[in-house]
C-alpha cells in the first residue's frame, strides 16, 4: 500500500540512523562520507553502538540496536544488502521512521538506489524530496498442542516453517482461516508478503506480487504431493501450518533472522501485521522496472536477443531503473548483425 506523501519533518529536529555492513571497507567508507554529507546539511546522523567505532563519524549520536533506537529518526539508512536492509527494518518497526537502503550486496531488490546514485537520494533526503510506501508485514504466532502461544515475531519478507532435522521430512496440515486445506509432507512451508515475494518464496517456486497488492502468499518448499501449489489469500487471511504430534521437529525463521521452535503437535498462525513497514522511495522507477533491473530480463524479444550470442541478452545499461533499458552501442552492434546476416 502506497501512501505517497511527502516528508514533512521539522530541519532542526531531524535525524538518520544510519545501519551498515561494516564487515567491507567500501561500505563503511561510502557511510562516512554520507553521514558528512548529512551533517553539513544540519541532519543529525545517529550511529549503533556496536557500529560506531568502525564507523568513527564525528559527532554522530551513538544508541543501542533496540527496538528504540529509531525513536525520532526520519530515516533509517541501510548501507548493505537485503540482509543489511532486513536488519534496519527490525530498528525501524516500533518508530515512525522511514527505510531507505543503498545497495551493496548483489541483488539487493529491497534496496532504493545503487551506489553511483547516492548523491542524488542525499539530496532528496536533504530537501524532503521523496515519498513513503506502506508495505504489508505478517506478524506470526507459534502455539502449543494445547493452544497456547509460545512464541511470537514478526516478518517484512516471510517466515519459513522448517524441519528441525536436515534429513527427515517435515509433515504439516494447511489451514486457512481456520479451514483444513491440505497435508503433504515437505521440506517447509514459506508464508510470505508480497515484499518478499521476490525473495525466499520466489526461489521455491512462488510468483512474484507488485507490492501495492494487498495479499498473503503460502509457498511450499519440495513438497512431497501432487497439489502443493503456492497460494495466493486475502490480506486478511490467517494462514495455519500445524506439525502433527507423531511428526517431526520443527522450527520458524523469520526473515532468516529471528527463530522460534515449534512445539509438537504445534501450529504456527501468521495473519498480517497491525503496524507496516514505511519505505522511502526516491526513484520513481516502477516495480517492473526493478524486475528487469535486478534479473536481467529480456525486454527486447527473444529474436533480438539472440544476435548477441546464444543465451545472452543484448547488453542492458546500468540506469535501467530510469527506463534506459537498452544502451545505444549494442543496439547498433544488433542491427548490425542483422544487417550483415545472410
Amino acid at each position: 500500500m502506497s501512501s505517497n506523501s511527502e516528508a514533512t519533518a521539522t530541519p532542526r529536529s531531524r535525524r538518520v540512523l544510519l545501519t551498515v555492513h561494516t564487515g567491507r571497507q567500501d561500505i563503511v567508507l561510502l557511510a562516512r562520507t554520507s553521514a558528512a554529507r548529512l551533517q553539513t546539511a544540519g541532519i543529525v546522523v545517529r550511529v549503533l553502538e556496536d557500529e560506531a567505532e568502525l564507523l568513527d563519524i564525528p559527532a554522530a549520536e551513538v544508541v543501542t540496536a533496540d527496538s528504540a533506537a529509531a525513536q525520532d529518526a526520519e530515516i533509517v539508512m541501510a548501507f548493505g544488502g537485503d540482509g543489511t536492509f532486513l536488519r534496519a527494518a527490525e530498528l525501524a518497526r516500533y518508530s515512525d521512521a522511514a527505510l531507505m537502503g543503498v545497495n551493496l550486496g548483489r541483488v539487493g531488490f529491497l534496496a532504493e538506489t545503487e551506489p553511483e546514485a547516492v548523491e542524488e537520494t542525499l539530496q532528496a533526503i536533504e530537501q524532503c524530496e521523496y515519498s513513503v510506501e506502506e508495505r504489508l508485514a505478517i506478524e506470526v504466532d507459534v502455539l502449543d498442542a494445547q493452544g497456547t502461544v509460545v512464541g511470537a515475531t514478526w516478518a517484512l519478507n516471510e517466515v519459513s516453517v522448517e524441519k528441525a532435522e536436515r534429513s527427515r521430512v517435515l509433515d504439516v496440515v494447511i489451514s486457512i482461516d481456520g479451514r483444513p486445506l491440505t497435508s503433504f509432507g515437505c521440506d517447509g512451508v514459506l508464508c510470505a508478503t508480497p515484499t518478499g515475494s521476490t525473495a525466499y518464496a520466489f526461489s521455491a517456486g512462488g510468483p512474484v506480487v507488485w507490492p501495492d497488492v494487498e495479499a498473503l502468499l503460502l509457498v511450499p518448499s519440495n513438497a512431497h504431493a501432487l497439489f502443493a501449489r503456492p497460494l495466493v489469500t486475502g490480506p486478511d487471511s490467517v494462514l495455519t501450518v500445524t506439525i502433527p504430534a507423531d511428526g517431526n521437529q520443527a522450527r520458524i525463521s523469520a526473515d532468516g533472522r529471528r527463530t522460534v521452535d515449534v512445539p509438537d503437535g504445534g501450529r504456527v498462525d501468521v495473519r498480517r501485521a497491525v503496524r507496516p513497514v514505511r519505505i522511502a522511495r526516491v526513484h520513481p522507477a516502477t516495480f517492473g522496472d526493478r524486475l528487469v533491473a535486478k534479473f536481467g530480463l529480456p525486454v527486447r524479444g527473444f529474436r533480438d536477443a539472440r544476435h548477441a550470442g546464444p543465451g545472452h541478452e543484448l547488453t542492458t545499461s546500468r540506469d535501467v531503473l530510469a527506463r534506459d533499458v537498452v544502451a545505444e552501442d549494442a543496439v547498433a552492434s544488433a542491427a548490425g548483425d542483422v544487417t550483415g546476416a545472410g
